[in-house]
């Protein structure tokens, strides 16, 4: 049921509002029967915009609103009335929400903050008056400014999970397992590849009543840059973390080789995740003995901190978290 409600890709289609027409009149009273003009400018249309909401995880209210409509603005009257403002329509979505055009990929902005407004499709602009357009050689202008058209534009909403750890590994690596030890989370575990098809978050508790959040996030195939397995759809998570924990199995025919594969596939995809700091854990340990876990230790990958673990056992839990907690504050 989680895997369900959490949603994080829409495609919408935003409708902005037209501004309102400025006014043509003329000041009119019994002491000034011939007044100069007065007409006051037209509304702007409303806007369609994004507001952050912390307390927010999904965009599942938007996955079935295709179309999101703000209201028109209203003309102008005489004696300098400003028309009132289009109907604005506010779209709360959860921090790390990117807002992107859909025709042409390009991205508008990122909500990172709570309370953060901004303003996704602009409304028109209201039109002029005929008061701005006198002149001396034109005192009684007959024309003022048509509202500014509003806008209708698709845009794609996603979600990058805001995270302190992100879990990086194949399918069946062992990442759902490891989550649902360390916190409460309970995300679905099974022996089959794919079984996570959306990220889960878990509160992982730490010493002297400290914590920090993890993410699991679906297994990554070889080719998942150019978007194979489930590609580009977990890929763009695993920017939003601030360290990256990858997962491998002891039983994989060579760690060495599948860790350099993780690596190549996160480098294609956005080369800034190299920079990232990293730690490896090779779980399902409780599979091997202490030899075989001293001659497999002997051809891991240099240069990233590495430990044995296992979830099922609780075998160097304790001391992971010691080493990501180290790790996230260096």
């Amino acid at each position: 049921m989680a895997q369900q409600n959490f949603v994080d890709y829409v495609k919408i289609c935003c409708r902005s509002g037209k501004g309102g027409a400025g006014s043509v009149h003329f000041h009119r009273s019994r002491r000034n029967p011939r007044g100069g003009p007065d007409g006051g400018d037209g509304g702007r249309g409303g806007h369609i915009i994004l507001r952050g909401n912390r307390n927010m995880w999904t965009l599942l209210h938007l996955k079935y609103r295709k179309h999101v409509i703000a209201g028109h603005g209203e003309p102008g009257r005489g004696n300098n009335m400003h028309g009132a403002n289009g109907r604005d329509v506010i779209l709360e979505v959860p921090l790390g929400t990117v807002a992107r055009d859909a025709e042409t990929g390009e991205v508008h902005f990122e909500i990172t903050e709570d309370g953060e407004e901004r303003i996704l499709v602009p409304g028109g602009r209201g039109g002029l008056g005929n008061s701005h357009f006198k002149s001396p050689v034109n005192q009684a202008p007959m024309y003022a400014q048509p509202g500014e058209p509003g806008r209708e534009e698709w845009k794609i909403l996603e979600l990058k999970l805001l995270a302190d750890v992100g879990l990086v590994g194949f399918p069946n690596a062992g990442k759902s397992t490891l989550l649902s030890a360390v916190s409460a989370a309970k995300p679905e575990i099974a022996d089959y590849p794919f079984t996570t098809l959306t990220p889960n978050l878990g509160m992982v508790r730490y010493r002297d009543m400290r914590s920090f959040v993890m993410a699991d996030i679906p297994g990554i195939i070889e080719g998942a840059h150019a978007g194979k397995g489930l590609g580009h759809r977990f890929l763009r998570h695993i920017e939003r973390n601030a360290t990256l924990l990858f997962t491998i199995p002891c039983d994989t025919e060579n760690i060495r080789k599948e860790y350099e594969v993780l690596l190549r596939e996160l480098e294609l995809y956005s080369p800034e995740l190299l920079d990232k700091p990293r730690v490896l854990a090779i779980t399902k340990a409780d599979l091997i003995d202490d030899e075989l876990e001293q001659l497999l230790r002997a051809d891991l990958p240099e240069g990233v901190p590495a430990i044995f673990i296992s979830a099922v056992t609780g075998k160097n839990i304790e001391q992971l978290k010691d080493l990501l907690w180290k790790v996230m504050n260096e």
